[in-house]
């Protein structure tokens, strides 16, 4: 997910709601969208109009080109009205526009930073906002907290043999549906990212690698990831699956893909990118 060129991301707590705007009003992780047919849409309300629903306390997170854009959480009670609905986001992937998806990752990731930093983690004192709600400190023993960003490293591992390009892809045992993807995991204390990429591979699928080449990097607000995507060239080893974190992996080649990510993650970029390497017409890259 990237953020569009015309939004300007800020937080400021003591911004006017009045003034309406774009509105990410979410319950339990999901959004509230208005079903209009097959387009579903969040609430643009002009100034001192009423929200479809009662919510807590807003923050504008940022703005659209002159659009106020405000996140905010539900009431865990609140009914919904006729025509409206809370979605998941990964659901709306592809019904609603892709910079209206991303806007909705920054809201969950401040709205999941609010909740989760509601009390101080060193003497449970209730929180305060700090620094016009860019962090939160705590008025009793001053510690400050700031959103959590979890550094993720992605790497697709590619070969070439007799059958032509073939790739490193694996169904995680947490994967949101039944596709296939670059292998994936969090960088731990004391590790850089290319140290976790080696770590990994070995402990996923028994692989060794080589010749790391850095790809981009993406929010990934499932919580709160910053994925950071390499390829890799294979060196040596034979797949032996991490049962607790792969259900499988095998080597595919192009004519032979399996079901793959949504073309919002990067980890459908960088395999796009391998694809379009060896065979720039190739059908997946028009998905």
């Amino acid at each position: 997910m990237m953020l569009p060129s015309a939004f300007r991301p800020l937080v400021d707590i003591s911004a006017d709601p009045g003034q309406g705007g774009l509105w990410f009003i979410f319950q339990t992780g999901c959004l509230l969208v208005r079903c209009e047919g097959d387009t579903p849409c969040v609430p643009r309300l002009a100034a001192g109009s009423a929200l479809p629903v009662p919510v807590g306390t807003p923050t504008l997170i940022g703005v659209l080109g002159i659009t106020p854009c405000w996140a905010v959480e539900a009431d865990a009670a609140a009914m919904v009205p006729v025509g409206w609905q809370f979605e998941g986001l990964r659901r709306l992937f592809n019904r609603l526009s892709d910079e209206i998806v991303a806007i909705a990752g920054r809201a969950l990731q401040w709205l999941e930073f609010e909740r989760t930093h509601r009390f101080c983690g060193v003497c449970a004192t209730p929180m305060e906002n700090h620094e016009g709600g860019h962090s939160r400190r705590c008025p009793k023993c001053e510690h400050t907290v700031y959103p959590c960003i979890a550094p993720a490293m992605m790497v697709l591992i590619k070969r070439d043999t007799t059958r032509g390009r073939e790739l490193l892809l694996a169904r995680n045992v947490r994967a949101p549906g039944p596709f296939y993807s670059a292998l994936a995991g969090f960088v731990e204390p004391s590790e850089s990212i290319e140290g976790c990429v080696h770590r990994e591979v070995c402990e996923e699928v028994g692989l060794t690698v080589r010749n790391l080449r850095y790809f981009g990097s993406q929010s990934w607000p499932f919580p709160h990831s910053l994925m950071v995507a390499y390829v890799a060239d294979y060196e040596q080893g034979e797949i032996v699956c991490q049962a607790s974190e792969i259900v499988d992996a095998q080597w595919f080649t192009l004519q032979s893909l399996p079901q793959l990510p949504h073309r919002l993650s990067i980890a459908r970029r960088l395999i796009n990118s391998q694809i379009a390497e060896i065979d720039p017409t190739h059908a997946a890259l028009r998905v």
